[in-house]
């Protein structure tokens, strides 16, 4: 079997078994493309043949291209798993990856945002350029920085998702998971202007029947790169360095959420995090709440 035909086996695997989001299939793509081209260059070979040597010239190449540790690590983890597949499925003898073990970098803490960045952000999409498109960029802020969402979930709720009577949103997550998410009264304020002032209109004029919420200037459903420019072209026209990165918003509820008490628990379920390991991390940020129990558990006798 050639390489085209097995990479789109795992490819067709994991997207319909899997049911993996586009951008981590895209990935996928690009890293077993860029492995293809490293191992079989343009000899006429298979990846089924790949050997020891070959391993560890394509990890001289991503060394060399001074690729990011976390970044080799997902690319080493894309082959792992398309190899792995071709053995469970009987087109493979052997994983080429089996003895490579690079070890983590420690954990970054997650970056957040204050609140005077926090209403600097509202302030620029308020004075955003284009008038017609204003309620959206603020009402998605507001989904952002009420709900955690991911900017691809964002980009992938639909009106029927959306009970604005109860303020909750029914979210379809990573691997297809869903879960509830409440959102703020503010956000159902934001939403309705929105969806009045700008979708409905435009929806009217190009004459778009769809149920996504969040649309492009001619009433087409933004995508998560989309939303993505949206918001550079809202830090672009505020007075914050460069910095910020859309996924600060979900650190940043999280953060708010657990120094106002939430318990942790909650905040996973609310994030959509297959494990508490992985919501844990916030913990570590959360000073605030961290010096109030100090001072309310630990109080000194005056001296």
């Amino acid at each position: 079997m050639k390489n085209k035909e097995l990479i789109n086996k795992f490819i067709e695997h994991i997207q319909i078994e899997k049911q993996y989001s586009t951008e981590t299939i895209r990935a996928y793509i690009n890293d077993l493309n860029e492995y293809q081209k490293i191992v079989v260059g343009k000899q006429e070979r298979s990846l089924l043949d790949a050997n020891e040597i070959d391993v560890e010239n394509y990890l001289n190449y991503l060394n060399h291209k001074h690729d990011e540790r976390n970044t080799i690590l997902r690319k080493i983890s894309s082959i792992r798993s398309f190899y792995n597949y071709l053995i469970k499925n009987d087109l493979a003898e052997k994983q080429p990856f089996e003895y490579i073990h690079l070890k983590k970098k420690a954990n970054r803490l997650p970056k957040f945002l204050y609140p005077n960045e926090i209403k600097e952000l509202f302030k620029s999409a308020r004075n955003g350029t284009n008038e017609a498109l204003i309620p959206r960029n603020l009402a998605i802020l507001e989904v952002l920085f009420s709900t955690g969402l991911r900017v691809s979930e964002c980009a992938n709720l639909t009106l029927t998702k959306i009970d604005f009577d109860n303020l909750i949103m029914d979210v379809i997550g990573k691997g297809n998971k869903q879960r509830y998410v409440p959102f703020s009264h503010e956000t159902y304020q934001a939403l309705v202007v929105y969806i009045r002032k700008a979708r409905r209109p435009i929806m009217n004029k190009y004459h778009r029947q769809h149920d996504y919420l969040f649309i492009n200037h001619i009433g087409n459903p933004l995508t998560a790169r989309g939303i993505e420019y949206i918001l550079d072209a809202v830090l672009k026209n505020s007075s914050l360095d460069s910095n910020i990165y859309p996924h600060m918003f979900r650190h940043t509820f999280a953060t708010e959420m657990l120094n106002n008490g939430a318990d942790l628990r909650s905040v996973q379920e609310l994030l959509g995090h297959s494990s508490l390991s992985t919501t844990q991390i916030y913990t570590h940020i959360t000073k605030e709440n961290l010096l109030k129990n100090y001072d309310k558990f630990f109080p000194r006798s005056d001296n």
